[in-house]
């Protein structure tokens, strides 16, 4: 009897609050995706500032989803007996020297070697900070509400990072918006150095154990359909200035509160595909799927019509919101014992397929235009759907 009123408190205790240490960790999140997609919003600035294409310019976006996917792989084998605490705050501070270099950069090279840094950061921080939700908490049962926290830096940077970068670079130019990126990069590293306890380095993560993990079924085909999803998302949205810029009425303040109304939508559908994908992930990402197909492909032919654009890039952010979350608890179901080699899997696909959306979005921009890269986005959203459709469902525990 004792047993279990001890342990009713700490039942209940975790839905009124998570320890400051789950906030800061989400602010880490927010960073480097912040970072990573900045070059989105002030792409046409950019590329005029540094005499390149759209589609060039792009590759600041591509060349960190590469790196980044190879960085979730390698950092933490090559760290793996390092605190946690100590990595993640290195790798906030050597995003804040990326950031700077950025801002500083005298010509479109030497920006891409330091967006080279940022994705070391990137994959560095996704592969140790999916993981961590469980390890801030103290209950099991608090811990799918921690991760989620941690995931939402992923939409509130869609809600206040790409915008306020956006209306920062137009105001005062685009190097004033990685300039205080940089400064903030190294504000989170101090919050991260006074608020997270010491984390020793779990079971070591070793190259040997992803090709095991690989034989799973349900784990491949979870990991095709972050690949086809985040590709086709990428494909599309990295463009999606450039896109809005031809819808009639659209100047470039309403743009920046457009990307604001789609992070809005994006917090959302962070929360809400949590909520729905721990009870059953394969009939969430089978509506997620679906949704971003349609919202997606619709885009184009509504660009003469100012309302449907804005109601088709909200059902777009309320749709990809819940990504991250969704496929996360997908891989986590299908490799319960493995989580942290897993996660890093998550997080290696994830950004190469960030990588693979912004260079093939960029191609097409090239050689069709901005508008078609919409058909590669639907296109690919449409096949995630059918990889969903045939496989098992992966049911959360």
């Amino acid at each position: 009897m004792k047993a279990t009123r001890d342990t009713r408190p700490a039942l209940t205790e975790p839905r009124r609050s998570l320890p400051p240490s789950v906030l800061a960790v989400a602010a880490t999140t927010f960073s480097v995706v912040t970072t990573e997609m900045l070059p989105v919003g002030l792409l046409t600035s950019l590329s005029s500032g540094l005499g390149v294409s759209h589609g060039t310019a792009g590759l600041t976006v591509t060349l960190p989803g590469v790196v980044a996917a190879l960085a979730a792989l390698l950092l933490p084998v090559a760290v793996r007996r390092a605190d946690r605490r100590t990595v993640l705050c290195a790798l906030m501070a050597l995003l804040a020297a990326a950031n700077l270099a950025s801002a500083l950069a005298p010509a479109f090279g030497v920006l891409l070697a330091a967006r080279v840094l940022v994705g070391v950061c990137i994959g560095g921080v996704w592969a140790i900070a999916a993981g961590l939700g469980a390890r801030l908490v103290r209950e099991q049962s608090a811990s799918g509400r921690a991760t989620t926290v941690i995931f939402s830096g992923i939409a509130v940077a869609s809600v206040l990072g790409v915008p306020a970068g956006t209306f920062l670079g137009e105001l005062a130019g685009w190097r004033w918006a990685f300039a205080v990126m940089g400064a903030f990069a190294l504000a989170v590293a101090g919050l991260l150095a006074a608020l997270l306890p010491p984390l020793p380095a779990p079971a070591a993560v070793r190259l040997g154990a992803f090709p095991g993990l690989l034989r799973s079924a349900r784990l491949r085909a979870g990991l095709l359909v972050v690949l086809s999803l985040v590709t086709g998302h990428f494909a599309a949205y990295t463009y999606v200035r450039p896109v809005l810029e031809r819808v009639p009425g659209l100047n470039a303040g309403l743009i920046s509160g457009l990307l604001l109304v789609y992070g809005v939508a994006g917090i959302a559908g962070n929360f809400a595909g949590g909520a729905l994908a721990a009870r059953d992930p394969r009939r969430t990402l089978l509506a997620i799927s679906a949704g971003l197909a349609a919202v997606v492909l619709l885009l184009g032919p509504a660009g003469g019509s100012l309302p449907a654009s804005v109601a088709l890039l909200v059902a777009w952010g309320l749709a990809y919101g819940g990504v991250s979350v969704s496929t996360q608890q997908w891989i986590t179901a299908a490799a319960p014992r493995a989580r942290d080699a897993a996660s890093a899997l998550f997080a290696a696909v994830f950004n190469a397929a960030i990588a693979l959306g912004a260079l093939t979005g960029g191609l097409v921009a090239n050689g069709f235009g901005t508008t078609d890269v919409l058909w590669l986005g639907a296109g690919l959203a449409a096949s995630a759907l059918v990889v969903v459709g045939c496989a098992k469902g992966a049911e959360a525990e």
